[in-house]
């Protein structure tokens, strides 16, 4: 299992409003090489947050297994021009593991996307060209299971307002064509999903429609 919070990153700056190459949803598949059993699992994550936990989870389903080595690439914070980019052997040698999962998303320039690669060791020693052919495989398969498609960076904020602005709010959000979910309580909230390039826009057109009166979180 990862036996280290993830901790080492290094931060690349791309275009905000370039379109992105991530994956259209899990994806895994199964790899025997010499009787080990290498399991990969390829999932897109919306940051740093969503990676971890996927890479927890697989981690507590296959609390057995020898080795569960992870690696990601996200966006960061705010500023979707910076990419993190994370991996960890989790006790394989140096090299041979966590660096070949993130040589795989990298060559295939995906963002936005974890991946864990699960062995079960099998008795056979296959050395550290082995390890990185049999671990990009697996990678490489899993993405494949998973499919990719091309997005834009998006960013997600709440609109809080009183009962009398919720349907000016609404009535501008659906205008806009945007994603929103609306929760009605002592106020109502309205959790929006929208293109980067766009939000600074649409933020803009609350504040003019409801005179100041909306809170935007």
């Amino acid at each position: 299992m990862v036996r280290d919070t993830p901790s080492c990153c290094d931060c690349n700056i791309m275009d905000a409003a370039q379109t992105y190459r991530t994956l259209a949803e899990r994806g895994t598949t199964v790899v025997s090489i010499q009787g080990s059993e290498f399991i990969g699992h390829a999932s897109p994550a919306t940051d740093q947050s969503a990676a971890e936990t996927f890479i927890e989870t697989v981690c507590e389903n296959h609390s057995d297994a020898t080795h569960n080595v992870p690696a990601y690439r996200v966006h960061t914070g705010t500023d979707s021009r910076l990419l993190r980019e994370y991996s960890n052997d989790d006790g394989e040698p140096s090299g041979s593991a966590g660096k070949p999962l993130l040589n795989v998303l990298q060559g295939q320039e995906l963002e936005n996307v974890v991946v864990v690669v699960t062995r079960y060791f099998g008795g056979t020693e296959l050395g550290v060209g082995g390890l990185v052919r049999a671990y990009s495989q697996a990678t490489t398969q899993a993405i494949d299971a998973a499919g990719t498609v091309d997005t834009v960076p998006h960013e997600e904020f709440l609109v809080t307002v009183d009962y009398d602005d919720s349907g000016t709010v609404r009535g501008t959000l659906e205008s806009a064509g945007v994603d929103f979910d609306a929760t009605y309580e002592e106020q109502v909230s309205f959790h929006v999903r929208l293109p980067l390039a766009d939000g600074d826009s649409l933020r803009d057109r609350l504040q003019s429609a409801t005179s100041g009166r909306v809170t935007i979180d």
